[in-house]
């Protein structure tokens, strides 16, 4: 909805700077007809010897009729800055109508009906539905109970895997700030702002996968990241301890495993 009060109110404007430039080009045209530039130029023609007497008066009577003929066959509009205030005027009442009209007759606020019956249809079909459809399903059931944790939580995890880390942060940030102990939100959160920032781990992604740890040593995700900024930031005894239980859990022909011991001697072994 305010996205189409913003393309309203940016078509109107758009439509008077019309009206309003092809008033001030009729000013202009107007003006630009003139009888005195011709007949000036005539004058210095006479002065510097290219025209005699009778030269210069056949050619000044000649441009006279012509101005003249030209004035009567198509006259210019003139736009004087009253004429531009009544245009301006009439726009703004021309807007106000139609905003007033669609307060009577329209429905402000109203949801987008096909799209609300076709969540209405996928939250039936919930097991042959793709990340975004299931994303908008959680997200009205969030919307309904904004108190519900697991739906926090499956909001966050379709929205990650529909490709919009920032709304799937935003969804784990309200999981942990209803249940602080949840770990795996909190490495949820973390992912998710890595995603965000292109692969870079930050100062926030890093804080919550520490969170993370703090309340489940086991989170793995949350330890191979922590090593990645550690590895970032020149420390490698930080990356040894954080990865060194993560290479411990995976199969010896795992290629994470082979590609996090090839890593490891950056960390400092």
């Amino acid at each position: 909805m305010t996205a189409f009060w913003i393309m309203t109110a940016l078509l109107t404007t758009l439509a008077g700077l019309l009206v309003l430039a092809g008033a001030r080009r009729g000013a202009d045209v107007a003006e630009a007809v003139s009888a005195s530039a011709e007949l000036a130029e005539l004058d210095r023609l006479k002065a510097r010897g290219l025209l005699d007497e009778a030269g210069w008066t056949a050619a000044r009577a000649e441009a006279g009729r012509r101005i003249l003929s030209s004035r009567r066959v198509a006259a210019p509009v003139r736009a004087g800055p009253r004429d531009r205030r009544w245009v301006l005027a009439g726009l703004a009442a021309m807007a106000l109508g139609a905003l007033g009209l669609y307060a009577v007759v329209g429905a402000p606020g109203l949801p987008d009906q096909a799209y609300e019956r076709r969540v209405d249809r996928w939250t039936t079909e919930l097991d042959t539905l793709e990340a975004p459809q299931i994303a908008a399903v959680a997200a009205r059931v969030v919307r309904e109970r904004p108190g519900d944790h697991q739906a926090l939580t499956m909001l966050g995890a379709a929205r990650f895997e529909a490709g919009d880390p920032i709304g799937a942060a935003s969804a784990f940030r309200r999981a942990v700030a209803l249940r602080p102990d949840d770990a795996q939100s909190w490495a949820r959160l973390g992912e998710s702002l890595v995603r965000a920032n292109n692969g870079v781990v930050d100062g926030a992604a890093e804080a919550a996968f520490r969170q993370a740890l703090r309340r489940d040593p086991d989170q793995l995700g949350a330890r191979y990241f922590l090593g990645e900024a550690a590895l970032a930031r020149g420390d490698g005894a930080d990356a040894r301890a954080l990865w060194g239980p993560l290479i411990a859990v995976l199969d010896p022909a795992d290629p994470r495993r082979i590609d996090l011991e090839r890593r490891m001697p950056e960390a400092g072994s």
